[in-house]
């Protein structure tokens, strides 16, 4: 029966005719092509341009602080260029050899020719109130900054302005306390790497954290310096990529020169004092400096500290060291002061122990006492907006035994008034006081050691935290004791 009526007898409409040119299409055989897939397709114009208000003024500040940063390299390339850098200028012709975001239009390859001092003798060239000018320029090129490695780079030349800063100010009493160690700390963590002071800190932080029994001020200090050890170490780093990066440049220009750059000695010097036309025009007070830089062992320590100075036969010990350094931690107190006044021992006839001992003097770390005497006097005269002179009211001598050989005898001390004069004399003229010498005394391997004290009537009353202390104990020979106050009675 023909298709169409055999639809159309069963109530359905009839096939549409076939084509009979069109190919037969079977729907068990057919072949399909695979979908193709769904293209993320470009946004529009309009789209790429729509920035909300807040994106817009985001990308404008961005936009403006990357131009700002261009102009101030390219003004300190100008200032060194044409003799009449600011300190400033030289850190950022530093940075140049090492800046990877730098304009390559910017470049002048005449450039590698100028020398510039170090960045750390810059710092230490300046005084504080350049200093001040400088790390607020310093600031300003690292907020502008987005390179990483840059940022790095101001971040250790601030910490490093810091630091001289502070150094340049009047130590306070438990500043004066941490600057008798300096040398100690230098010798601890100068040697270390960066990668190793990175992990020092991190056990540093961690011990801070525990609940370990610990001197915490002497921690917290040597933390402090570790981050300025990490900074030098780091400005170091950078230093090294920037020589390097300068040889390769005179290369070509100066081989001379490259190779001058590349040998330790010459780069030591050039680093450290620079061309005379380009160093002349740090600030004025920085010109001896940058020209000579003292090394640690010629410079003049702090004052008040002098006696710290490492010498030939003083106790270094790492027994020694240790104990001194948590005395130290200790700090001084307001009304305190460090005690230096040591004086030359007689030495008589060479003690027996000296052949088969080395001769050796005790480090110590003593304390002054200083206030003020309100007599009837001074309440006449003074008061306390306007008060009287300080006078010595005691003294706290610790004394490092570590390493005696006789660890059951203990040290002991002796007064030593001159020129035959008796306990409750007094030959110094009005208006001043006598002085004594008192003598400590040890046995081998230590020398004895004296001091010049005031020679007034000890207080032996054991009162907390400001009364008569005499003790030995774990290596330390602790003396502490105030004069007798004398109360006029009417």
């Amino acid at each position: 029966m023909d298709p169409g009526r055999r639809a159309l007898i069963s109530g359905r409409k009839s096939p549409p005719r076939r084509d009979i040119t069109s190919p037969r299409r079977d729907p068990n055989t057919r072949i399909t092509k695979p979908t193709r897939p769904i293209q993320n397709r470009p946004p529009t114009s309009a789209a790429q341009t729509y920035l909300s208000q807040d994106e817009q003024s985001e990308r404008f500040v961005a936009d403006e602080d990357k131009f700002v940063l261009k102009q101030s390299k390219k003004k300190a390339d100008i200032r060194v260029r044409d003799g009449r850098a600011k300190p400033i200028d030289f850190l950022a012709f530093n940075l140049r050899y090492i800046d990877t975001d730098r304009d390559v239009f910017d470049e002048d390859d005449a450039d590698a020719e100028i020398d510039v001092p170090a960045p750390g003798a810059v710092i230490e060239a300046l005084k504080e109130s350049e200093l001040e000018e400088l790390n607020a320029e310093i600031t300003s090129y690292h907020t502008l900054e987005t390179n990483a490695r840059n940022r790095e780079y101001w971040t250790a030349l601030r910490t490093l302005a810091a630091d001289r800063k502070q150094k340049l100010k009047p130590m306070a009493p438990e500043q004066r306390a941490v600057s008798s160690v300096t040398s100690d700390v230098d010798n601890i963590l100068g040697p270390k790497t960066f990668e190793q002071l990175e992990k020092l800190e991190g056990q540093i932080k961690a011990k801070l954290r525990s609940d370990e029994v610990m001197d915490t001020d002497y921690w917290e200090q040597l933390l402090k310096s570790l981050m300025v050890f990490k900074a030098k170490a780091r400005l170091k780093g950078n230093y090294e990529a920037i020589k390097e990066s300068r040889i390769a440049l005179l290369k070509d220009l100066n081989p001379e020169k490259s190779k001058a750059l590349a040998d330790p000695e010459s780069a030591t010097r050039l680093a450290s004092i620079g061309s005379r036309d380009d160093t002349a025009q740090v600030a004025p007070s920085a010109k001896q400096s940058v020209a000579v830089v003292p090394s640690p062992s010629t410079s003049n320590p702090p004052p008040g500290t002098a006696r710290f100075a490492m010498t030939g036969n003083e106790d270094f010990s790492q027994a020694t060291k240790a104990l001194y350094e948590r005395e130290v931690a200790r700090g001084i107190s307001e009304n305190e002061e460090i005690f230096t006044a040591e004086e030359t021992v007689a030495s008589g006839a060479k003690p027996q122990w000296a052949d088969k001992y080395r001769p050796r003097k005790p480090r110590y770390f003593n304390r002054v006492q200083m206030g003020y005497e309100w007599n009837k006097y001074n309440q006449t005269h003074y008061d306390h907006d306007n008060p009287p002179p300080k006078v010595v009211q005691g003294y706290k001598f610790n004394i490092f035994y570590p390493d005696l050989i006789d660890k059951i005898k203990a040290p002991t001390f002796k007064i030593i008034r001159e020129h035959g004069r008796r306990r409750g004399e007094s030959f110094a003229p009005a208006g001043e006081e006598d002085t004594c010498l008192i003598r400590f005394i040890a046995g081998p391997p230590y020398e004895d050691i004296a001091f010049r004290i005031v020679d007034r009537e000890w207080d032996y009353s054991a009162k907390k935290d400001r009364g008569f202390k005499s003790s030995f104990d774990k290596g330390i020979l602790q003396l502490h004791f105030q004069f007798k106050k004398i109360y006029y009675r009417k």
